[in-house]
């Protein structure tokens, strides 16, 4: 593993975590390009699996630190809510809509997982998935416009984003773009749809981050790991992220993201012509 690769890879993942593009999908892309000169992009093992559990991490951290005034906010209203025992405020339901979210992403990306996992080595099939993330986001946009739009979710709203969330294990399909399309067909605003499924990303990106680890990765192993790699990395995908949550937040509050189905569709027509015609 040297500090190009897992560069690269933090870019990657800051970049498509929260753009509507699919993070596993571009990876997948992103390995298919590199094999064009006879180079193998991913390195494989624990060593790998740790890389990828640590960029995620500083997605995440990105997300904390850009939204860190409102989470901060919602959480004094829920230990207030706890302690008045008064759950009436948006603010203090909205940790326990995130609760119930993820419990339903788990619910249906769990029996998703070993199917998951075989996509991932049979990228022939990702182009496709990536169509059907263009048309998801262009459908919502399209039908979305048309309907009126709040900025407070509700208990059924939380349930149908946590179960795209599930949904969106697929390689190929976007997690932000499935979540946010899902949130404004429910009737959110684009921005609020946003901020919502970056807030969700939090509970499953951190169980993921503790509880794979603990069951998948051989300790032996990390001790090979190329650290120095992996914390340039590391900071690398923190600072992408930062950047791409700051501008696309305020991208979506201006214009559709119908630009980003249009790239979904060029780029899964790409996948599947490359792997199915060319590779």
């Amino acid at each position: 593993m040297t500090v190009f690769q897992v560069v690269i890879l933090a870019i990657i993942q800051g970049l498509t975590e929260f753009l509507p593009v699919s993070s596993s999908g571009h990876l997948v892309l992103a390995s298919a390009l590199y094999q064009i000169i006879g180079q193998d992009f991913s390195f494989g093992g624990e060593e790998e699996v740790f890389t990828d559990i640590v960029l995620h991490v500083g997605t995440l951290i990105a997300v904390l630190i850009f939204f860190r005034a409102e989470i901060i906010s919602v959480c004094k209203a829920f230990i207030n809510a706890i302690k008045t025992k008064d759950f009436s405020s948006f603010e203090a339901k909205l940790p326990i809509y995130l609760v119930i979210g993820t419990f339903f992403t788990i619910l249906v990306a769990f029996p998703l997982h070993e199917y998951c996992e075989d996509l991932v080595a049979s990228p022939k099939i990702i182009g496709y998935f990536l169509l059907v993330t263009g048309a998801i986001l262009f459908i919502s946009e399209k039908i979305s416009s048309k309907k009126e739009q709040n900025n407070k979710i509700s208990l059924k709203q939380a349930i149908l984003i946590g179960i795209a969330q599930g949904v969106a294990a697929i390689p190929g399909i976007s997690r932000s773009g499935t979540t946010i399309a899902t949130g404004m067909l429910s009737g959110l605003d684009r921005v609020t749809a946003a901020k919502y499924s970056f807030l969700l990303s939090i509970f499953i990106i951190s169980g993921a981050s503790i509880f794979y680890p603990i069951l998948k990765l051989d300790a032996d192993e990390l001790t090979m790991i190329n650290w120095t790699a992996v914390i340039i990395g590391f900071f690398t995908s923190i600072a992408v992220g930062y950047i791409c949550v700051k501008y696309f937040m305020h991208f979506l509050g201006k214009y559709s993201m119908k630009c980003f189905a249009y790239y979904c569709w060029f780029i899964g027509i790409c996948a599947i012509i490359y792997f199915n015609f060319v590779m």
